[in-house]
């Protein structure tokens, strides 16, 4: 068995069957674990590719950042065939408190493109929670102390929406990650016909974010995003 953990589908498949891939040093029976968010497309065609040799693949991406990985509390949304649960368990084990088998192989990748459309929505809802607050004259900090005792209340609200309030636009996961994430699930979207008229208007805000480079920092910079595109329209009405 080996676990992988990289950046992007092309890597997965470079690591895999490029030149003294794992492909070439699998015995029948080996297994491939990866955890990187790819493309679930990407996935089934990894997987066929080492069926063909005997290798079984599992698609494995987590949630949880790198607070997760160090607490060994990550959610792990896996894709794979069912008889591989009793050997992935203790290795799954280990790294995360939530293990779910989606489904077959790219399952697991569905589903953390699910996740991060949701994650990602509600860190631009704060930022423009964050815009309007402060727009109106009224403390952010304040506003969302109120919010995490009500109905919206949330881990992203809490962790995203306090850098906000705190003007730490250092990177905890790096937005590059979360554009690249929406690059994947977009283009999936485009190609099985899934409209995504949300995800739509916050994948042009991660451009933007990209485009003023600010990818090596955190995706609370969706605030900064608004607050320049906001300085822009003011400055053309004058």
């Amino acid at each position: 068995m080996v676990c992988t953990n990289v950046t992007g589908s092309v890597d997965v498949e470079g690591i895999a069957f490029g030149s003294q891939g794992l492909a070439e040093g699998f015995a029948a029976g080996g297994l491939h674990v990866d955890f990187s968010t790819i493309s679930a497309s990407a996935a089934r065609r990894i997987a066929e590719r080492y069926a063909a040799r005997g290798v079984d693949f599992v698609d494995a991406p987590v949630s949880g950042g790198g607070g997760g990985a160090q607490n060994a509390t990550l959610a792990i949304m896996w894709g794979g065939k069912s008889a591989l649960a009793t050997r992935l368990q203790p290795i799954f084990e280990v790294l995360g408190k939530t293990i779910v088998r989606v489904g077959d192989t790219g399952a697991g990748q569905v589903a953390k493109a699910c996740n991060q459309m949701v994650m990602v929505a509600a860190i631009e809802a704060a930022a423009e929670a964050a815009r309007l607050a402060d727009a109106s004259g009224v403390d952010f900090a304040l506003v969302r102390a109120t919010m995490l005792g009500g109905s919206a209340g949330s881990k992203v609200l809490d962790v995203f929406g306090g850098r906000m309030a705190a003007r730490d636009f250092k990177a905890g996961v790096e937005a590059r990650l979360h554009h690249k994430d929406y690059a994947l699930l977009m283009d999936e979207a485009t190609r099985i016909g899934a409209a995504l008229p949300v995800s739509a208007a916050v994948w042009q805000q991660l451009n933007a974010l990209m485009g003023l480079g600010w990818g090596t920092g955190d995706t609370s910079s969706l605030l900064r995003v608004l607050e320049t595109c906001g300085t822009s329209s003011q400055a053309d009405e004058r």
